[in-house]
């Protein structure tokens, strides 16, 4: 049982290289954030203003393709769509894909 030199010598101070170990995956968090996670969050809040700011009279296309006026907007998520004359459909305000046309707001005097 001869233990070796090796061996019996103390681990040497390695507080440089494990924060060299680190620094590649702080880089790929840091590509990662910037390239999908921020794009992501503006797309996001984009979308969220836009089916905020739907009214009466928008021509809006939805996720399931389906092209209409908005009749009513209802207080609970929900819109009214009117996709041909006098056939009125309830859709949900999420699924607004797109806004075809807004319409103004009236003027006040």
């Amino acid at each position: 049982m001869i233990i070796t030199p090796a061996y019996a010598q103390a681990a040497g101070g390695g507080g440089a290289a494990g924060l060299a170990q680190f620094l590649p995956l702080i880089l790929i968090f840091a590509i990662m954030y910037f390239l999908l996670i921020r794009p992501q969050q503006k797309k996001l809040k984009e979308h969220k203003a836009m089916v905020e700011a739907l009214r009466r009279g928008d021509q809006i296309v939805t996720q399931g393709g389906i092209i209409g006026k908005v009749a009513k907007v209802k207080e609970d998520g929900e819109l009214e769509v009117e996709i041909a004359e006098g056939v009125k459909v309830r859709v949900v305000r999420a699924t607004v894909t797109q806004v075809l046309s807004k319409t103004e707001p009236a003027a006040t005097k």
